[in-house]
């Protein structure tokens, strides 16, 4: 094991004007909005939220107060305050004690030996009013992937691939041709992408259409073992969002100690160009993250939404989720970021006959339900409420709270996918695959925005349920996966949205005429 004497901390400063921002990434996310597109920069992000600059000032000079030698770092906007310190010099600042843990650190067995707090850590209240919280001291990183693709053992049969997506989703040959169009895949937890996979992938699979080879740009550490979920991201989203310049966002989570979405969200509050699609595939059950944490993301992803990023999370592959209290009682178990009101999240989806792409049913792994945490945005209300007053069966009532954030949005194929790992090929499943699948589509109508002349979509959601005539709707398949030990199924698959499928799988050209009939 590998043991650190050093703590990475990060100080979550308070921003200001927090309460405006639902109200403006509503005005330009709306297509019925006069604002409809009109994004803002960063630099108009940072003049609405950055925190006082004394405040600034003032938690450094209380940092520095412990110790002059204590390095820290502060982002753009201003209110992340990244400090590296030694054990010692954190547990005289928070007042508390570290202990030491011992975690996996990688996919394939490392192991590492983090620090992280063995009783409450307190600070000062003049300071303590200034922050929403201190990262890297109470939480122990996730390791395990949550929506890391499973290997598919089925009997071998004719598969998933590109040109499958394609015919499906009605993309045929059309690929991206504007140069200023750009999406990427954010990646977590040690996985690196193959370059040499990627283009023996593209070789393999890519033969019908114009196709880039290379990933345009990488950002983070892509040193290591190709792994999975990396390889599969890049491969399909580059065959959606085929010929489109695509980057490949690594964060090294757990090489820092600290928690990947708050270190992937640091880094994009400092970079002022970024892609305009992200498809992510990871997450972790709500329940095992603070309010605190999960709040302050949700104000990074929508001030992500504000400067015109698209953020599509997949919903996990424990369909309703299941957790026990004890031996008799249990819940459905939602996750996170896929509970947030401020992403897209995707469900998955399967071929209602093996041999057959002519339709698609639920697929009973795909994750979906109803959030703990956070409120049912008013976009979605008329959507969830039909289904709630016409599924033909709902879970009890005790195991899920219907005035929640509601989720999958959509969803696409989910099962039997041909991906190249080593050289070889590999049959993986799970909505790590449907995720990049969609996030390529609405890279195309993005596209076709741009070389209008048009901005490009942005946060998605309230387009979305304004037309869901631009998806197929998927009514079929079993009902979602959960506590299956005590015989307890999740939700049904049903006209319109429901949470197994949310709206069904995106028809392309419906998808680009709908995102080209409003201005923005």
């Amino acid at each position: 094991a590998v043991v650190s004497t050093q703590s990475t901390g990060v100080l979550a400063l308070k921003q200001r004007n927090v309460e405006m921002l639902d109200h403006l990434l509503e005005a330009v996310s709306d297509p019925r909005s006069p604002k409809y597109g009109q994004h803002l920069t960063l630099e108009q992000v940072t003049a609405l939220v950055s925190p006082k600059q004394s405040d600034v000032h003032r938690v450094l000079a209380w940092v520095e107060s412990v110790n002059r030698e204590v390095k820290c770092d502060t982002v753009v906007s201003g209110d992340f305050i990244k400090c590296v310190l030694t054990v010692q010099q954190a547990e005289r600042l928070l007042e508390t004690e570290f202990g030491y843990f011992e975690k996996e650190g990688s996919l394939y067995g490392d192991r590492i030996v983090i620090t992280r707090v063995v009783k409450e850590y307190s600070v000062p209240e003049t300071v303590a009013r200034l922050l929403d919280f201190v990262g890297g001291v109470l939480r122990v990183p996730n390791t395990s992937n949550r929506q890391q693709p499973e290997p598919n053992m089925k009997d071998f049969r004719y598969g998933v691939h590109p040109d499958t997506l394609r015919k499906r989703y009605n993309v045929s040959d059309h690929v991206g041709t504007n140069p200023s169009n750009v999406q990427a895949t954010a990646q977590f937890l040690n996985q690196h992408y193959s370059a040499a996979d990627l283009k023996e992938f593209m070789g393999f699979f890519g033969k019908g259409f114009p196709h880039l080879t290379e990933i345009a740009k990488v950002v983070g550490p892509n040193k290591g073992k190709p792994g999975l979920e990396a390889n599969l991201d890049v491969q399909y989203l580059m065959s959606l969002g085929a010929n489109i310049s695509t980057v490949f966002w690594s964060t090294g989570g757990l090489h820092e100690k600290q928690e990947p979405f708050l270190e992937w969200a640091m880094a994009l509050t400092n970079t002022t160009d970024l892609p305009h699609v992200f498809s992510v595939s990871y997450g972790d059950v709500e329940r095992s993250l603070s309010p605190e944490y999960m709040t302050r993301i949700n104000t990074e992803f929508s001030k992500l939404g504000l400067r015109g990023i698209s953020i599509l999370f997949a919903s996990g592959d424990d369909g309703a989720g299941c957790h026990h209290f004890n031996d008799t009682a249990y819940t459905f178990e939602p996750q996170y970021p896929a509970s947030s009101p401020y992403v897209t999240t995707v469900g998955g989806t399967q071929f209602t006959n093996l041999f057959s792409d002519v339709n698609e049913e639920g697929n009973d792994i795909s994750g979906g339900g109803f959030s703990n945490q956070f409120t049912q945005p008013k976009w979605q209300v008329e959507a969830v409420q039909r289904y709630l007053n016409t599924t033909s069966k709902l879970p009890d009532a005790k195991y899920f709270n219907s005035k929640m954030r509601a989720y999958p949005d959509v969803s696409a194929m989910s099962d039997d996918f041909w991906i190249i790992i080593y050289r070889l090929l590999m049959n993986v499943a799970g909505t790590s695959a449907a995720t990049p699948t969609v996030a390529g589509l609405i890279s195309m109508a993005n596209d076709a925005r741009l070389n209008a002349g048009k901005p490009v979509l942005g946060f998605l959601n309230p387009f979305i349920y304004q037309n869901p005539q631009i998806f197929f709707d998927v009514t079929l398949g079993s009902p979602s996966q959960a506590c299956w030990l005590d015989d307890l199924d999740g939700y049904q698959v049903s006209d319109g949205w429901d949470p197994v499928t949310g709206f069904g799988s995106p028809d392309y050209n419906r998808l680009v005429a709908a995102a080209m009939q409003y201005y923005g």
